[in-house]
């Protein structure tokens, strides 16, 4: 997995050696020698991680991290802090800067590249997820912004058999968050199948496997979004690396430092708060592509996508397909008269009405205006018919309510027709519905006609 890593030290021996690790495991290598050129090149040249030294003449990394993650255009970037210093306040100090580790010098070359492996593989998640949430906003499909998202009062799930340390670790947490503890691994999966925000394993329990928890937690489709800090001794190389390896977002190392493991906490919450805003995001500008906004049916996109799919299987010898197409009568002069606020009321309740009318297999529809289609799959033109009757009573067996309290009669005409075999189209199929329609209006409206042909 190739990534681009911007390097950035004042200390031109640092950077070549992080350069030449970085190529040989085939990085493409962005370099440079200040917080301020690191701000203009992450800007502009996006890369998938930023290696920042702390110790820098002007601005030191730890304000260079705290103005890329308070910009738009780079707070999405995975940042880590790379120093000599490794005291406990500056570690703080730079996770609550927004950095999402912290190594000290000298490095070591395998911890560095199994965090740059995790920290790029989640940044290219998280760039797709971007990616197409972006081009929902150029289409006008907004959801609102990110300025909301905090990273306390997460949902925290603590999986530990060491009962003190567990207790400890949730009374710290309980200060911001919302902690619960299990001791088991089947305990732990149980609860992590419910709104966890984040999940904090001891990898090193002697009552269950901890990596073996991390990997069932990131193979099942319901939970491998959920962050999961792994809760290790630093000095047990082989299980940090793989715990790291199988997908855990972060290491927290043992003795629990309340603090440092607050500022992790805090990070990891914020990070699955984006992650799931802009999967909701993506899935409210789907539902938008395939949605009328005024009446919450199905709209003429998806209808036609529909319809061609089940004419198409209808003429291999499938079951038939049929269509009913209603236009509510006299529409015009409600909107004339009333205006179009009333007009868009008598269209909503039009779409309850003919929602709850239909079967639930049946493709309710809005086409455009004041005309709507049901597109019903496994359907004859006599069972096509009755249900369009059924609709057409229940339209005008009760006055529609609009504002200020009055009532006004609607009425619909429907016309209805059936797939008639191989050579039949979804365009001749609805050809034949509207012309029903415009025979149904010619006999004086609120009535159903079927066309067979």
């Amino acid at each position: 997995m190739s990534a681009r890593i911007l390097v950035v030290d004042d200390v031109e021996a640092n950077v070549r050696l992080l350069e030449a690790k970085l190529t040989l495991e085939y990085y493409d290598v962005l370099t440079c020698g200040d917080g301020t050129s690191c701000l203009r090149i992450a800007q502009d040249e996006q890369p998938d991680l930023i290696l920042l030294d702390v110790m820098m003449p002007g601005m030191d990394g730890f304000e260079t991290c705290r103005r890329l993650k308070a910009a738009e255009e780079t707070r999405h970037i995975p940042v880590v802090l790379v120093t000599a210093l490794d005291g406990r306040h500056d570690r703080i100090r730079g996770l609550e800067a927004g950095a999402d580790d912290f190594l000290s010098k000298p490095l070591d070359d395998v911890i560095l590249m199994a965090r740059v492996k995790s920290l790029t593989r989640l940044k290219m998640v998280m760039d797709e997820l971007r990616e197409r949430e972006e081009s929902s906003r150029r289409l006008g499909m907004d959801a609102g912004g990110v300025g909301h998202l905090k990273g306390s009062g997460g949902r925290v799930l603590v999986v530990d058999d060491n009962e003190l340390q567990a207790e400890m670790i949730a009374r710290e947490l309980s200060i911001e968050h919302r902690p619960m503890i299990a001791d088991t691994l089947a305990d732990g999966l149980d609860a992590a199948r419910g709104s966890v925000d984040l999940v904090i394993v001891n990898v090193s329990s002697e009552g269950f496997d901890g990596l073996r928890l991390i990997a069932q937690l990131r193979s099942k489709e319901a939970m491998r979004r959920i962050p999961i800090l792994a809760l290790i001794d630093t000095h047990d190389r082989p299980r940090l690396l793989k715990a790291l390896d199988l997908g855990a977002h972060d290491i927290l190392a043992r003795p629990v430092d309340p603090e440092e493991m607050s500022a992790r906490v805090r990070t990891q919450v914020k990070r699955k708060r984006y992650g799931d805003f802009l999967r909701d995001k993506l899935d409210y500008s789907l539902e938008l592509a395939l949605t009328d906004p005024l009446t919450g049916l199905h709209n003429r996109r998806y209808m036609t996508g529909q319809l061609q799919a089940l004419v198409a299987r209808a003429a291999r010898g499938g079951d038939p397909v049929a269509v009913l197409v209603l236009d509510i009568d006299h529409f015009k002069a409600v909107n004339d008269t009333f205006g179009h606020d009333v007009g868009d009321e008598v269209l909503r309740e039009f779409s309850v009405r003919l929602a709850t009318n239909v079967r639930a297999v049946d493709l309710p529809c809005r086409f455009g205006g004041e005309e709507f289609v049901v597109v019903m799959p496994g359907t004859t033109l006599e069972d096509a018919h009755r249900i369009a009757e059924r609709i057409r009573r229940d339209v005008g067996a009760a006055p529609f309510r609009i504002s200020g309290g009055d009532v006004l009669g609607v009425t619909v005409s429907v016309g209805v027709a059936a797939s008639l075999g191989m050579d039949d189209t979804p365009e001749a199929l609805l050809k034949r519905a509207d012309e029903g329609v415009y025979e149904a209006k010619a006999q004086g409206r609120d009535r159903v006609v079927a066309r067979a042909a």
